[in-house]
């Protein structure tokens, strides 16, 4: 008898099944320092204790998407380690920041299963809660996920395809206890722009690239404990490649939108998020972001922009998203609409 885990498949899930993810994960500076070796990232709050304590945030949190990945990692050995691919996310939040020293636990409860017309596959809808050391909710999230039947002539289950929300309210968002953005240093932050500096319509070209490579996508994967066949091992599919993580693509894309975005310091909720095609090492992801909306929040001088980001693989200049078809334009990668606080 196997004393190994080989993952669920798609007739293993059931709507309502709790899942209780292991292994506990405790965040380390170490993963501050590492998370910026791997994307280029400059958000003040995240890189300097002195400018975090200033709006009141001590000690210093790390970047959100830390805590995400990290979270994120905690359920792939039970809902995606025979993914053919990560879909997408709805209703992110982000419900307190996370800093060196918390320990992070996830659950998951299935919410909807799909099974394909090829029979072969079937989608996967997951709502999943990350709480740290004392209960308390630090982010939650839903997604959906393709996922290979163990054998495509078993029967497909009544199809359960949950209604989500199409954003998270301003009024929903969590601000930070204790967050004040009203002596907000902007020579420190890398940029002068505050809320009323953004109007909805605007898109921000990030102009920066950077080009995917092997080594280091497997790295940011090993390091969310992320253990998905298709981003490690060339037999896991036909092409014989390395799929990378989404979620390192993720964090590329909102690394670069710094330039032009540098005072969206936190990331207070993931409206929704597409994966459209698979990246691969080589590719050089571009980004560029659209203002969706803008919010003024209760905390001191704090407001929220909604955003867009898009990355692409190669530098698209007319930050085209969707041709006339209404199917995304080749290059496309990633569409994600994301709440985050900036200075009012």
């Amino acid at each position: 008898m196997t004393k190994t885990n080989p993952g669920n498949y798609f007739e293993d899930f059931t709507i309502g099944q709790v899942i209780e993810h292991a292994t506990p994960r405790t965040i380390t500076e170490g993963d501050r320092a590492l998370y910026g070796a791997i994307y280029p990232s400059r958000f003040a709050i995240a890189s300097s204790a002195e400018f975090a304590a200033s709006v009141g945030l001590s000690p210093a949190p790390v970047e959100d998407l830390v805590a995400f990945h990290v979270a994120f990692g905690k359920t792939v050995p039970d809902i995606s380690l025979n993914a053919v691919a990560n879909l997408g996310y709805a209703e992110c939040r982000f419900h307190r920041p996370v800093v060196p020293g918390d320990t992070l636990r996830t659950s998951s409860e299935v919410i909807g299963l799909k099974q394909n017309s090829n029979g072969r596959t079937g989608v996967v809808y997951v709502r999943s809660t990350a709480t740290n050391q004392r209960g308390e909710i630090a982010l939650d999230w839903v997604r959906w996920v393709m996922v290979h039947k163990r054998d495509s002539e078993s029967p497909a289950p009544e199809p359960v395809v949950p209604q989500l929300a199409d954003a998270v309210a301003a009024s929903d968002l969590v601000v930070p206890e204790g967050l004040d953005f009203s002596d907000y240093d902007v020579a420190a932050a890398g940029e002068p722009h505050r809320l009323g500096d953004y109007t909805v319509g605007e898109t921000i070209d990030h102009v920066d690239g950077v080009t995917l490579t092997d080594a280091e996508h497997m790295l940011a994967t090993r390091l969310w404990q992320n253990t998905a066949k298709v981003h490690f091992n060339t037999e896991a599919r036909p092409d014989g490649r390395r799929l990378v993580y989404g979620g390192h693509v993720i964090s590329l894309a909102r690394a670069l939108s710094f330039n032009g975005l540098a005072n969206a310091q936190l990331v207070a909720a993931i409206n929704a998020g597409s994966h459209v095609a698979p990246a691969f090492a080589g590719d050089t992801i571009y980004a560029w972001s659209e203002v969706l909306d803008v919010a003024e929040l209760d905390a001191p001088g704090v407001g929220a922009l909604r955003l867009r980001l898009v990355a692409t693989k190669g530098r698209d200049e007319s930050t085209t998203l969707r041709g006339e078809d209404g199917r995304y334009v080749d290059g496309v990668l990633l569409d994600l609409d994301y709440w985050a606080l900036v200075p009012r």
